[in-house]
């Protein structure tokens, strides 16, 4: 008698705990500059003339094609480790058109994701532009526009930058907003430029800002390459993100790349030293784990083997797609990277 309920004691309990283990949906948001996806085609609206056939670089159809097909190898193994379909969705920058974007789509090695494109001209003078892409089986669009960002005098020479694309859409019965950045660069200087990003975090809050006063439980989620670290003013006072979890108010911000940055991690290397621009930060309501909606597991920085150079000047970096004017047969100057989202089912 006494080995009968020692027996269904051990049984009662491996069936209860088969019963309270959890299966999740998975939902994985990243972003990647694609550093300069030119299409070889002249624009005479904006300053695209060293990526044209003929020019220094002779960025010609067939070094075209060539990157097309080394990002699309990237973009592929984004996340196939956790979930066979990738990325749900993905912030790209340093796009030409919406044109370059859709022949990533449908490379080969993407097409059978049917990936769909939101994308719009900004007034950027280099012609560069942020884009959406998204997995309509995870994510449906339902509005998009972009919001022009007004730099302030004197914070570069340029006073034209990247819009901030907005997007919003139902991910699996989560309304939420996406907003991609590409801020304005570092040249002339951090502390000269630093006005510039302010105003592009500036624009951004002001829009979560609305959003979050019509219904502070919808879902932000800010990426980019915001050209300034996690712990830059820009994103720290302006956006108002924080770097630990239980700093974050439900309406708050939280960015998961602020750990990376301090153990000295980045995804975009200079002066041998590795920056962490870019970045996806997301909203307190997304950091409870018992909801109804999808919850915030954990950050990655894709950086494969293969995307790393391995000889020259440049070893050791992220592997470029160009060596000065000398086609490097590379990927980008930047490591993208994501996050794992997770939905309890029933």
């Amino acid at each position: 008698m006494k080995q009968f309920f020692i027996l269904f004691f051990v049984l009662f309990t491996a069936i209860s705990a088969t019963a309270q283990k959890a299966s999740y949906k998975v939902s994985l948001i990243g972003f990647y500059n694609l550093e300069n996806l030119y299409d070889t085609i002249n624009d005479p609206n904006v300053n695209d003339e060293e990526f044209l056939p003929g020019s220094e670089r002779n960025y010609h159809s067939g070094v075209y094609w060539d990157k097309i097909g080394r990002l699309a190898d990237v973009l592929s193994q984004i996340g196939t480790d956790i979930t066979p379909d990738g990325l749900a969705m993905v912030g790209v920058a340093e796009v030409e058109n919406e044109a370059v974007l859709q022949d990533l789509v449908n490379h080969t090695l993407l097409k059978k994701r049917k990936w769909k494109v939101v994308h719009y001209n900004s007034p950027d003078l280099r012609g560069v532009d942020v884009g959406f892409l998204y997995n309509p089986k995870y994510f449906t669009v339902l509005e998009s526009r972009p919001y022009f960002v007004q730099l302030p005098g004197g914070a570069k020479d340029s006073y034209l930058t990247r819009d901030v694309l907005y997007v919003k859409g139902v991910m699996d019965g989560d309304t939420v907003f996406v907003f991609v950045n590409h801020w304005p660069s570092r040249r002339g200087g951090e502390e000269r430029s630093a006005p510039g990003r302010a105003a592009a975090a500036s624009v951004v809050k002001a829009r979560i800002d609305s959003v979050q006063a019509i219904n502070p439980n919808y879902k932000i989620v800010v990426m980019g390459d915001l050209n300034d670290d996690p712990i830059s003013p820009s994103v720290t006072k302006v956006l108002g993100a924080k770097g630990k979890k239980e700093d974050v108010k439900p309406t708050g911000l939280f960015n998961p790349f602020t750990e990376f940055y301090k153990k000295g991690i980045g995804t975009s290397p200079y002066n041998d030293a590795w920056g962490l621009f870019d970045q996806v930060i997301v909203s307190g309501n997304w950091l409870t784990k018992e909801q109804q909606g999808y919850h915030y597991a954990k950050a990655v920085i894709f950086n494969k083997e293969f995307m790393i150079q391995q000889t020259g000047r440049w070893k050791g970096y992220s592997k470029r797609t160009w060596d000065g004017i000398t086609y490097n047969y590379g990927y980008s100057d930047h490591f993208p990277v994501y996050l794992v989202t997770l939905k309890k089912m029933e």
